[in-house]
């Protein structure tokens, strides 16, 4: 392996680590911003489903 090679691998032996942190962090912030989505869509429908009931004539 030549020098000039060899000083390219470890250049990308030192950015490793931090390529790995970057992925998982786009993945878990990724994951909680579809958490968020699919918890705001659920109280969207409860809420929706609320207010039909509320709108609705009482049923004994």
């Amino acid at each position: 392996m030549s020098a000039r090679r060899l000083v390219r691998v470890n250049y990308l032996v030192a950015l490793l680590p931090s390529i790995g942190v970057g992925i998982l962090f786009y993945i878990v912030i990724r994951a909680l911003v579809n958490a968020d989505r699919n918890e705001r869509a659920a109280l969207k429908r409860l809420e929706e489903e609320d207010a039909r009931k509320a709108a609705s004539p009482d049923q004994p």
